[in-house]
This record gives C-alpha cells, sequence and structure tokens, in this order.
C-alpha cells in the first residue's frame, strides 16, 4: 500500500475534526512527563477540548483551504493541536494555565473564530473567562439588586407591623381620658345649682 493511502485516512480525521471546530491551538509538547500529558490530557477532556498529535505534514494538508492555514508557520517540530467546538477560549486557557507550571509546555500559534494569534496573543486571550464563569458572574450581577429590594420589602414591613401594633394602644389610652371631662362637668353642676336656692331662701325672711 502506498504511504499517500496510509496517510489519507489521518488527513481526513484531522480534516473533519477542523470542519466543525472554532478554536485550534498549536503547541510544542516536547518535555512533559508521562505524568504531566496524562494531567494535561485529562483537563482539557474534561473541558470538551480534543487533544491530539499529529504530524505536520498531515495537519498542513488537512489546513490547506481553510482558516487554519494559516498555522502552517507553525508547523514546525513536534506539535500537538487542541480544538474546540464549543468552549473558544478553553484550548487556550487551559494550554497556558498548565504552562505556567510546565514551563516546557510552548504554546505555538492558533486560530480563534477565524482569527489567527501567536503566542503572546493566546496568552492574553487565555486572561477571558470561561462561558460558565462569565454567565455565573452574569446572574450574581442580577441577583443582588434583587435580593437587596427584597430584603429593603422585609423590612418596610416589619415597621409598618411594628408600628401598627402601637398606634392602636396609644388611642386606647387616651380615649378615657376624654370621658372624664363630661364626669366632673356633671359633678360641679349639681353643687352649683342646689347652692343657689339655699341661699335664695336664706335672704327671704329677712325682707319682712
Amino acid at each position: 500500500m502506498a504511504k499517500v493511502e496510509l496517510k489519507q485516512p489521518v488527513v481526513e480525521e484531522i480534516a473533519g475534526k477542523i470542519k466543525d471546530a472554532k478554536a485550534a491551538v498549536l503547541v510544542d509538547y516536547r518535555g512533559l512527563t508521562v505524568e504531566q500529558d496524562t494531567a494535561l490530557r485529562r483537563q482539557l477532556r474534561e473541558a470538551g477540548v480534543d487533544y491530539k498529535v499529529y504530524k505536520n505534514t498531515m495537519m498542513k494538508r488537512a489546513f490547506e483551504g481553510t482558516d487554519f492555514a494559516e498555522l502552517d508557520p507553525h508547523l514546525d517540530g513536534p506539535s500537538a493541536l487542541a480544538l474546540s467546538t464549543d468552549d473558544v477560549t478553553a484550548p487556550a486557557r487551559i494550554l497556558a494555565k498548565f504552562a505556567e507550571k510546565a514551563k516546557v509546555l510552548e504554546l505555538k500559534a492558533g486560530v480563534i473564530e477565524g482569527t489567527f494569534y501567536d503566542a503572546a496573543g493566546l496568552n492574553e486571550l487565555a486572561k477571558v473567562p470561561s462561558r460558565e464563569e462569565l454567565l455565573s458572574r452574569l446572574l450574581g450581577s442580577m441577583q443582588s439588586p434583587i435580593a437587596n429590594f427584597a430584603r429593603v420589602i422585609k423590612q418596610i414591613a416589619e415597621k409598618k407591623a411594628e408600628g401598627g401594633d402601637v398606634a392602636p394602644a396609644e388611642e386606647k389610652t387616651e380615649a378615657p381620658a376624654a370621658e372624664a371631662a363630661p364626669a366632673e362637668e356633671k359633678a360641679e353642676a349639681p353643687a352649683a345649682a342646689e347652692a343657689a336656692p339655699a341661699e335664695e331662701k336664706a335672704e327671704a325672711p329677712a325682707a319682712e
């Protein structure tokens, strides 16, 4: 079987993967220990990133006629390809973070949603939070005003409830005082009325 026929399935495999990929990052993995390589692959797999080592010639043929052809100048030396069809920043974010501890891991270049990024650009892109983190922050910022509003409403309701209990009690204590006035007036009125006739009767005989 000719070498071209042996290579064709690999080229088709790469072409099939990059067809739906939104992000592709090339890295030089030389120097990674088996333990480090295993840990890196696990992190990428958990994030939904496809990561595999291919021959540069295979990738170059698969990239022909696509946006990923901009990676051709960087197909030099051992290369691994990280692809993502969902989270566009995941490959750069995970690889860059891993490279902070595993200094031998080198980001070469990448194409994200049709835009080419060199190593420096990938490191800047890696600082962008993941979609899940952004959604979490957005949800948190939306819930905060709602929680504050609900807390204020609750406080107002509690204050009103406390004020409603106090007001009736004061009204009840003042009411009897108003009723006491007529009683005093009634008590004074008969005394004045009865005193007048007594004086008149006493003066009448003196006139005779």
